[in-house]
């Protein structure tokens, strides 16, 4: 797929197939994929082979632990290729499904709490974007008896009120909220993560949640480019909110796979903000951030998979010093903290700064405002890595750890390797993605005052 995708193409979708589904509505098997999508779709498809070897550790239900990982994979994917809103809104729900089941099968303590938590958060928020899209389908409908359809690509043809628009962006716009999850609609997410096995937190952190901004940027604004100009604003500040609130509360948790789940909250934060922002760099840098958060953020939850599989806690409390045991363990916990906090040379700081860029560009205070969330990001991160890994080892039960295994840097290397080459050579991504995003912009008749993002790599080269 990735070599076949061009990215100079002007068309909006590559590799499409149609087939017809249910024909007496207007349902069909639509997909393709544009620049965002491809890249989704491959980070999806480049972790599940990581997940897949870090479960090794797995021994009840075997067998269906690996079918469930796959299953959530085919709905994943399903998400960001579909160009059907009916088939979206079929893998959209299906996804729930999977992830329930290794949250409340594999899981820790809490686990079916949890899992009926997420279910039920995230299944009802859908049935909101139900009315939405049913309502959308029924406007393609020319009279009595005639069929209409649920292609996004005929969606987007449609000239919709804007008092209507509101109300649909708002339907949208739940459902995603709660995927992302957005400030206040994140408090299944911090219960999900510390529940669910190694896998599935690595799989809903890194990929799952960003169906939510995924389907901000895919569905909310362009099918509705004046609700979305009007809320803007709001999406902004609850992304900052989400920053600094992320943030705060990462940096008092005692666990450490929970403190690892609100930070995402401050990372998704920025993506939303950067979205938001319309301007090329503000999105662009948005979709980089997707990636990246996806590959910094699985590293740490692969990482405190093993340490898990050591201990048998996650308490902070029962670690410390452990550099001078598992030297390439810390070292590996190390990088992807940097990572995770925007380092210069890996992949974070190239989307963050976009995202700062791009938004200071229009909205100066919101970009100002944001860049505090940086040192915060500093803060939780480095506190983290200090508490567990230097120092003085005070547990007895620390000083027989065993350090990374093969299987174990077979599983994490390649997620370094990618972080690294994404933070010293980001341009070929941001290739694809450009096109994408500034037809995003021209839905939303957004002039974009800064440069943009093909002259920049060109400079760059």
């Amino acid at each position: 797929m990735m070599t076949a995708f061009r990215s100079g193409s002007g068309e909006q979708f590559q590799l499409v197939e149609s087939y017809r589904w249910i024909p007496d509505y207007g349902i069909g098997y639509r997909v393709g994929v544009d620049g965002v999508a491809l890249l989704l779709i491959a980070l999806t498809t480049f972790l599940v082979p990581v997940v897949l070897l870090a479960s090794w550790h797995v021994e009840a239900k075997v067998k269906s632990y690996f079918v469930l990982i796959l299953l959530l994979e085919t709905a994943l994917v399903g998400c960001f290729a579909a160009t059907d809103v009916f088939l979206f809104y079929v893998f959209f729900e299906v996804m729930l499904v999977p992830m329930y089941f290794l949250i409340g099968v594999w899981g820790g303590e809490r686990r079916v709490y949890a899992a009926v938590k997420f279910f039920l958060y995230t299944l009802l928020a859908g049935l909101l974007m139900l009315v939405a899209i049913l309502t959308m389908y029924f406007r393609t409908k020319h009279g009595a008896g005639t069929t209409g359809t649920f292609d996004y690509r005929e969606w987007l043809k449609l000239d919709i009120p804007k008092a209507t628009q509101n109300w649909l962006f708002l339907g949208f716009f739940i459902a995603f909220a709660v995927k992302v999850p957005l400030f206040p609609f994140h408090t299944w997410l911090p219960d999900a993560h510390t529940e669910a096995p190694t896998g599935g937190s690595v799989l809903l952190a890194a990929v799952m949640l960003k169906i939510g901004t995924f389907g901000f940027l895919r569905y909310s604004i362009p099918l509705f480019p004046d609700a979305a100009k009007t809320f803007a604003p709001m999406m902004m500040v609850l992304g900052i909110i989400g920053i600094f609130y992320g943030a705060l509360v990462a940096m008092v948790q005692k666990d450490i796979k929970r403190l690892v789940a609100y930070t995402s909250i401050a990372h998704l934060g920025f993506i939303v903000l950067g979205l938001f922002a319309f301007t090329s760099q503000g999105q662009a840098g948005g979709v980089l951030y997707m990636i990246n958060h996806g590959l910094s953020t699985g590293a740490l939850f692969l990482i405190i998979g093993f340490l898990y599989e050591r201990r048998h806690t996650r308490l902070i409390s029962e670690y410390g010093g452990l550099r001078k045991v598992v030297p390439v363990l810390a070292a590996t916990f190390l990088v992807a903290g940097l990572s995770s906090l925007a380092l210069p040379g890996l992949n974070g700081f190239v989307s963050e700064f976009l995202v700062l860029l791009g938004t200071y560009a229009r909205h100066q205070a919101y970009g100002v405002i944001a860049t505090f969330g940086i040192i915060l990001a500093a803060l939780y991160i480095l506190i983290a890595y200090q508490r567990t890994m230097q120092g003085e080892l005070t547990v007895e039960a620390n000083k027989s750890l065993t350090d990374l295994t093969m299987r174990e840097k077979f599983v994490i290397g390649p997620v370094l390797a990618v972080i690294v080459a994404l933070g010293v050579f980001p341009a070929p991504a941001l290739r694809v993605i450009e096109p994408a995003v500034n037809r995003v912009l021209v839905r939303v008749g957004q002039v974009d005052p800064a440069p943009t993002l093909s002259g920049a790599t060109r400079s760059g080269k």
